[in-house]
């Protein structure tokens, strides 16, 4: 009964983080210019702004010596939705940098304290399909919000001020909710207090880089290719949003259930050889219809990437989890801080090279990911010989 209320528990704080950040991402770009008249440069410095408590996500293992993880998940969520429920009171340039900021905490921590106790609470044989069910709650949560985005602000004439309170509000009254509803569950292993980086790792840490860097390739250029080549207005990649996370909550247990039959080696293969396609198809597509296509079935991959936290939760030492996930929150946000900038000048010249370039990290991950073996374990974390 314990393992089914520790599931329900995070089952529930996962939908409550895109219900609140949906909104505020979705709003975001109209009223930082109709409010705050922002231009390139203010959006590119929240947006900057916003991903350093992600690369600052190791200091999550520091807060662990004050609270413990369950309450550390629940602050987390209170912070966030303070901070999306704060952002019309601020609309000023460093206003919304603050705002930003103490949003993007609650976030970050957050999203790095779930995975910890996820591979802690959850059995290693259904830790794959109940990730994916995970990820199919979160896009019932994000579709909630668009759609009370649109009939609010369409329909009922709710302002920026408005949404951006009600959203804020629902995440603080269910974060509460759950902090009353939910006992302090027992931890299952005393967890380091302390940061950490083993060897025996390593092959973690090197495609937790990796699928960093794929992302922010994904999120950063992909949807402007979508605008700049195509033409794409902001209600095509709305819908494009939209039936990505409709094919999340259809398909992603299906996924997760399938990685747990298949075991992490083949279901990262078949990731990778997809995304080899996909980046290469970005490099040299002129139809608009398939770069649509592209972009959902590279969306759609996302779901294989829970096999890179199941790998590690099966060679793991059971007290390591806490500790190691904030460090590779860390190790995955690395990419954010320098892939924006530095590809963004390569795409001034050639932006078929940036997703050549994706490609290329790709290709990488794909030789890695022959090194895990057909039953990882602690002991025997690599295909040929030991890790440590």
């Amino acid at each position: 009964m314990t393992a089914r209320s520790q599931q329900n528990f995070l089952l529930a704080a996962a939908f409550i983080m895109p219900l609140t950040f949906s909104v505020w991402q979705a709003l975001l770009n109209n009223f930082v210019v109709e409010q705050a008249a922002f231009t390139g440069a203010e959006i590119g410095m929240l947006q900057s702004l916003r991903e350093v408590p992600g690369f600052l996500a190791f200091t999550a293992v520091y807060v662990l010596l004050v609270i413990r993880e369950q309450r550390f998940a629940l602050v987390s969520l209170l912070v966030m939705s303070v901070g999306v429920a704060l952002t019309p009171f601020f609309p000023t340039t460093y206003g919304l940098y603050a705002t930003t900021v103490v949003m993007s905490l609650g976030f970050h921590y957050f999203e790095t304290i779930n995975k910890s106790l996820t591979l802690q609470w959850v059995p290693k044989a259904e830790t794959p399909h109940f990730m994916g069910r995970a990820m199919a709650v979160k896009a019932a949560g994000a579709l909630l919000a668009y759609g009370g985005i649109w009939v609010l602000m369409e329909l009922a004439g709710v302002g920026f001020s408005g949404m951006y309170l009600l959203a804020g509000g629902l995440g603080i009254v269910i974060t509460l909710a759950l902090w009353a509803r939910f006992p302090q569950f027992p931890e299952q292993a005393q967890q380091h207090k302390k940061l950490l980086v083993r060897k025996r790792y390593w092959l973690y840490y090197a495609l937790t880089f990796l699928g960093g860097a794929r992302r922010q390739i994904f999120m950063v250029f992909a949807g402007f290719m979508m605008v700049e080549k195509f033409g794409y207005s902001a209600a095509d990649i709305s819908l494009l949003y939209l039936v990505n996370y409709l094919f999340n909550l259809f398909f992603a247990p299906k996924i997760g259930a399938w990685v747990g039959r298949v075991g992490e080696r083949r279901a990262l293969q078949v990731e990778y050889v997809g995304l080899i396609v996909v980046f290469t198809g970005y490099a040299f597509v002129e139809s608009a219809t398939v770069a649509a296509g592209l972009y959902i079935v590279d969306h759609l991959f996302f779901a294989l990437s829970i096999a890179i936290n199941t790998y590690f939760q099966k060679i793991a030492d059971s007290r390591d989890i806490a500790a190691t996930a904030s460090v590779s929150f860390t190790i995955n946000h690395i990419a954010a801080v320098f892939i924006p900038a530095l590809l963004g000048i390569l795409w001034l010249s050639s932006p078929p090279a940036v997703f050549l370039i994706g490609a290329g990290i790709a290709v990488v991950s794909l030789v890695l990911c022959n090194l895990i073996p057909n039953t990882p374990e602690d002991g025997h974390e690599l295909r040929w010989g030991r890790a440590a």
